[in-house]
Order: C-alpha cells, then structure tokens, then sequence
C-alpha cells in the first residue's frame, strides 16, 4: 500500500511538473522569433498563457482543449498506458457540480489540481463545458463563487 502511495505521490508531483514545463516551454521566446502579433499578450503565439503558471484560454471549450485533452483525449474518453486517464463522456460523477470543481481545483488520484492556474471563473467555465458536452446534460451552471469555496 505505501508503494503504490508513493507512486501516486511521484505521480501527482510529475504531472504537475509536466504541465508547468509545458507552460515555460510555450512561453519562452524563440532565439529569432517575430515581433509578437498585434492584439497577442505575453505568452505563446496563441496567447494561451499569461505567465508560466497561469492559463488565459477566454472559455471552457479552449480550456478543455488545451489543459484537459491531453489526458482525458479530444473526445473525452478517456485512455490508458502509462496511467489511467478516466473518461468524462458520459461521467456519471459530474452529476455533482461541486465533484467536478473539486476534482480540477484540487486534484485526485494522479491528476493534479490544475485548477491551481485558472481563475475562478475560468474553473467554473471548463467544467461548465465539460458538464455539457460530451454525452452530459447537467444544466445546472457553475459560477466563479462556487468554486471560490472550494479553493
């Protein structure tokens, strides 16, 4: 039991230092990049980062498809491989608005809170999205102030 403790833990500790990596590696700039485009802040081409260890995807969908997607697939499927990566197409457990923003705040299991780097309002927008797409039909919305209570 304590090695398989420890493994989430290592786990837990990589995912996150994956994503953080992730974030400097999209924000540093190039040796000869161009002159950043009129209109994109400071952050990668795309302006999907503010800084290293914030998002400023505008809404859940860009959200889900920049953070989320990578584990959980495009489609929401979920994989597995190297880890277990549950499906959310359908996810029975997101009948619980208050699961769904607990779980990308905080994090469980391997999946680290990478709500960590979102705003309120951007948590309450990705699971919004999440929440209504994919097969799930859980109209009740999620507001910023729900998820301020969780943090």
């Amino acid at each position: 039991m304590k090695r398989t403790s420890n493994i989430l833990t290592l786990s837990m500790a990589l995912a996150a230092g994956s994503i953080a990596a992730s974030a400097d590696a999209q924000s540093a700039p190039e040796a000869a990049a161009p002159a950043p485009l009129t209109g994109v802040h400071g952050g990668d081409l795309d302006g999907a980062f503010i800084n290293a260890r914030s998002f400023s995807e505008p809404d859940g969908e860009k959200l889900y498809r920049r953070v989320c997607a990578g584990c959980h697939m495009p489609d929401a499927r979920g994989a597995q491989g190297a880890g277990m990566y549950p499906a959310l197409a359908g996810n029975r457990n997101l009948a619980s608005a208050d699961y769904a923003i607990y779980v990308v705040v905080k994090g469980l299991h391997g999946m680290p809170g990478v709500g960590r780097m979102m705003t309120d309002a951007q948590v309450a927008d990705v699971v919004n999205y999440v929440r209504t797409h994919f097969g799930n039909r859980y109209g009740d919305k999620v507001t910023a102030a729900q998820v301020g209570t969780v943090r």
